[in-house]
């Protein structure tokens, strides 16, 4: 598709790109957009956890509950019994408003020169919800690991975090180590749980460099697969969701789903502008 809505990267950001592994594009969606995104946000999130059925649904790994419903996994708060939802991957089938955003070309454009590619294609996506008071932290981990055994090109699958609300430290925003990115995949918590390898073992890299994502919603955040992050519980009486789309070379499945979901079109912004216009 021609590029010509000018959200190609910056220098400024190239460098951060090569030396921190992230950077921030300050409130790049307007108050319009992001009602109607919080809104589709919680019809899918009600969606999903109406398809997942009574509390006994769903599965357990590491003492954390898991459920497979709605075409999504659904990861629900640590404490035990919780029905409250923490993340839901993927999610961008459960309403046609995300649909319009795969293709928005503020994330689109930016990714395609991320990915080193004229066509990118979705990986996979994740709704993140935060919930105040509930909403628990995340350990040290880098994406990488994770995908791996699923792409060959694990490096050229930047994230774009999408703030549907500010983000602070009193309701746990998103923390990343700079620089870390520069050293690949690292080495995983041996022996500690199933999930342990996915968690990066601290002492191979230096937390004394995390840098706290504090940013107004509407705010978008690039950040590589390699770069380690992780949040705090939210502690606040605010919400901290956030929306996050993976991009990768054009011709590739998404994560977790056998078929592939082109990115990008020239109706893009127009399908954005109709979503919003019916609020």
């Amino acid at each position: 598709m021609p590029r010509s809505s000018g959200f190609g990267l910056e220098p400024y950001e190239r460098r951060a790109w090569a030396e921190d592994g992230f950077f921030v594009r300050l409130e790049a969606f307007g108050p319009a957009e992001l009602a109607a995104l919080r809104a589709a946000a919680e019809r899918a999130a009600a969606r999903a956890a109406a398809s997942c059925g009574p509390a006994s649904a769903g599965y357990e790994i590491d003492g954390n509950r898991y459920c497979e419903a709605a075409g999504a996994t659904l990861q629900f708060e640590h404490r035990p019994g919780s029905r409250t939802l923490r993340v839901l991957e993927p999610f961008h089938h459960l309403d046609g408003c995300f649909e319009a955003l795969i293709d928005d070309p503020r994330l689109v454009e930016p990714a395609c020169d991320l990915v080193g590619s004229e066509r990118v294609a979705l990986f996979t996506d994740k709704l993140n919800l935060k919930r105040p008071r509930e909403g628990s932290g995340f350990r040290w981990h880098q994406d990488s690991p994770y995908w791996s055994h699923a792409t060959p090109h694990v490096e050229r699958l930047p994230n774009a975090m999408l703030a549907l609300d500010d983000a602070h430290l009193g309701n746990g925003c998103l923390r990343l180590v700079r620089g870390s990115h520069r050293r690949g995949c690292l080495p995983g918590l041996a022996g500690q749980g199933v999930l342990g390898p996915l968690f990066t073992d601290p002492r191979c890299f230096d937390a004394g460099a995390q840098v706290p994502a504090e940013m107004p919603a509407g705010s978008l955040l690039f950040f590589h697969p390699h770069a380690v992050h992780g949040s705090e519980p939210n502690l606040s009486d605010e919400p901290r969701r956030a929306l996050l789309l993976t991009y990768q070379p054009a011709g590739h499945r998404m994560f977790k789903v056998d078929a592939e979901r082109l990115a990008g079109g020239y109706l893009a912004r127009e399908r954005m502008k109709a979503i919003t216009s019916r609020i």
